[in-house]
């Protein structure tokens, strides 16, 4: 292993961090700026913009032929989303989830879930497959927007609210200026997931870890880091709306999206141990949430469970790494 490599691996960490934020910032506050509601905002724009950094990892691992953390990166990142995003930021702050999260948006989280299990049956992911699942990322978008407005829900937020959050009154953005925001964030995104992907697998091969589990625990965890700023910051502020759709759109984007835009452009082969443990844990944690929130709130206690979880399943997949 070589500092060099190391080097890539945390610039490489920084730069998702700070260009998945730049993106989301910006795309949000655009989104805002023409009267969106801040729980579509949450569901969607922050949610798909924070996911960026997966969808550029698994991409480009995917090109170079590295499937193990294309779909690992996916995997681990839905588990770390659940069990360490929101258990973290319900530990410090409780969370309070509106019931349509938890009558619709959760359920069709799990119901994506579900498909992923039934795709990998035959131990790939095909153009086909994915983009199927894309497609279905599309309708997902398109029908929340609707059903917002069938509900009466896209009135424009006080902009005390919005500022919490995004700065000063969103509504009155320079819409030119977010727009560079995006697209510097998005080149960030981009230069800094080949890099981590680049640097995690040499650093695995170096260390005799199998990618599978780099890209499981290290790259999920990074590519991660702007849902954790994000829902950490949102929470802090009381967007409970933005803290959970954002974790929620981006477990949704996550299979949707990411393995069908990487399977779209890459076929993927599907590692057997994702298959027969990894995909039933991540699976389990999405149930485990539906549970937890049927209150309407995520509690400080629960948000520990969610915390313990993840770290028995971290300590559990590098003890297990044998047989990856």
């Amino acid at each position: 292993m070589q500092l060099q490599d190391v080097l890539l691996v945390t610039i490489g960490l920084l730069g998702l961090f700070f260009g998945g934020n730049w993106v989301v910032k910006g795309a949000a506050r655009l989104a805002l700026s023409l009267g969106v509601s801040t729980l579509i905002v949450g569901l969607t724009i922050v949610a798909f913009g924070t996911s960026l950094p997966e969808l550029f990892v698994s991409l480009d691992a995917a090109l170079k032929g590295v499937s193990d953390i294309a779909v690992g990166n996916v995997v681990g990142s839905n588990i770390a989303n659940i069990g360490l995003i929101l258990g973290l930021t319900a530990l410090a702050f409780p969370i309070a989830v509106r019931q349509q999260v938890v009558k619709r948006d959760l359920p069709i989280m799990l119901v994506v879930s579900v498909l992923a299990i039934i795709l990998i049956q035959d131990t790939q992911i095909s153009r086909l497959e994915g983009a199927l699942l894309f497609g279905g990322v599309i309708a997902y978008t398109v029908i929340s927007y609707f059903l917002e407005l069938r509900e009466k829900r896209t009135a424009a937020a006080e902009p005390d609210e919005l500022e919490s959050e995004f700065g000063p009154d969103p509504r009155r953005a320079n819409r030119l200026f977010e727009l560079m925001r995006l697209i510097t964030g998005l080149a960030v995104v981009v230069i800094s997931a080949d890099w981590l992907v680049q640097g995690s697998v040499n650093v695995a091969t170096a260390l005799g870890v199998p990618k599978l589990i780099i890209g499981l625990t290290l790259v999920a965890v990074g590519t991660s880091l702007p849902e954790l700023a994000t829902s950490f910051i949102a929470s802090l502020h009381k967007e409970n709306d933005i803290a959970v759709g954002n974790i929620v759109g981006s477990n949704i984007f996550n299979i949707l999206a990411i393995l069908g835009a990487t399977a779209a452009v890459q076929p993927i082969g599907i590692n057997q141990r994702v298959l027969s443990v990894d995909i039933f844990i991540m699976l389990a944690f999405s149930f485990g949430l539906l549970l937890v929130v049927q209150s309407g709130k995520i509690t400080r206690w629960q948000g520990g469970l969610l915390l313990a979880a993840y770290f028995i399943f971290t300590t559990w997949t590098f003890a297990t790494h044998g047989g990856a």
